[in-house]
């Protein structure tokens, strides 16, 4: 028996798996990433704008971020975002475009990165246990109103739980994944 419930759990816990990869995709992993900047946010103009959308960022080297601004009046406040923010990266200017020079993990970095990743797969593990919680309370309604029966209603809560596993195994994956990304040299 499938129910909207179990369509619209589906559909959230896809949404936190997107989540979870931009949030990877935000950690470094010795390596030059232009995702590695998505959170960083440029004061243009009074609204604070995401790089990617007011300069073009590539990686002519594997360990090279190359951004160029399409308005080079806004190559300082980059500059300034990029310095301020977490990254952990210095940009230098040569008038025309920033360079990002992407650094070597040393081990205990990698250990920090790794740590970090665990933080977020255990965060996100949690918000799809919540969204689990929620199905079941919504289950619990449909029941008690009379749509469904006892038995469906644990065939349907069970299905929530197999939904739940499938979900909690790929964050377990993407964060194996990650991991091996960080400590591999």
């Amino acid at each position: 028996m499938r129910l909207e419930v179990h369509e619209q759990l589906e559909q959230k816990m896809d949404a936190t798996i997107e989540a979870l990869k931009f949030e990877f995709g935000t950690i470094r992993a010795g390596r030059a990433n232009a995702a590695m900047l998505d959170k960083v946010r440029v004061d243009y103009y009074g609204t604070l704008t995401p790089i990617n959308q007011m300069a073009a960022i590539s990686v002519p080297e594997p360990r090279t971020l190359m951004i160029t601004p399409w308005d080079k009046s806004s190559m300082h406040e980059i500059e300034k975002a990029i310095a301020n923010s977490d990254v952990g990266l210095t940009p230098s200017n040569d008038g025309s475009v920033i360079r990002l020079s992407v650094p070597a993990l040393t081990e205990e970095r990698r250990k920090e990165l790794a740590k970090k990743a665990h933080k977020a797969s255990e965060d996100f593990k949690v918000r799809i246990r919540n969204e689990r919680r929620d199905a079941n309370d919504k289950l619990k309604k449909i029941e008690k109103a009379g749509e469904i029966t006892e038995d469906e209603l644990k065939k349907a809560t069970e299905e929530v739980q197999k939904i739940t596993d499938k979900y909690i195994k790929e964050i377990d994956s993407l964060y194996a994944k990650k991991e091996k990304d960080i400590m591999e040299v």
